[in-house]
């Protein structure tokens, strides 16, 4: 397992408030395979590492814990449509360039 993966799975889905089995359901696993990446039994092929980090809006490289930023920053978007989603994503876009 790579060192502190699970623990940054696990801190990524608390943090949006989801639930083992909501996680497996939207990457189509079971919530038993979620909990064994949470806990180091088991490690997740790059298929599922990608779905994780999209799920979480976050890199793969920081749930690898390549990363490492001191700060991680995270807004909360669950209140936006996708029409506003789309268009924070290209503001935010803007603002890096």
């Amino acid at each position: 397992m790579i060192n502190g993966l699970g623990q940054r799975l696990q801190e990524q889905r608390i943090l949006r408030k989801l639930s083992q089995k909501e996680v497996a359901s939207s990457i189509g696993v079971s919530a038993s395979v979620i909990s064994n990446y949470e806990s180091g039994e088991r490690t997740p092929s790059i298929e599922i590492l990608i779905s994780l980090a999209h799920l979480y809006h976050c890199s793969t490289d920081y749930l690898l814990g390549i990363d490492k930023s001191d700060t991680v920053r995270l807004l909360d978007v669950s209140m936006l449509n996708d029409k506003q989603y789309r268009l924070l994503q290209s503001f935010l876009s803007s603002l890096q360039e």
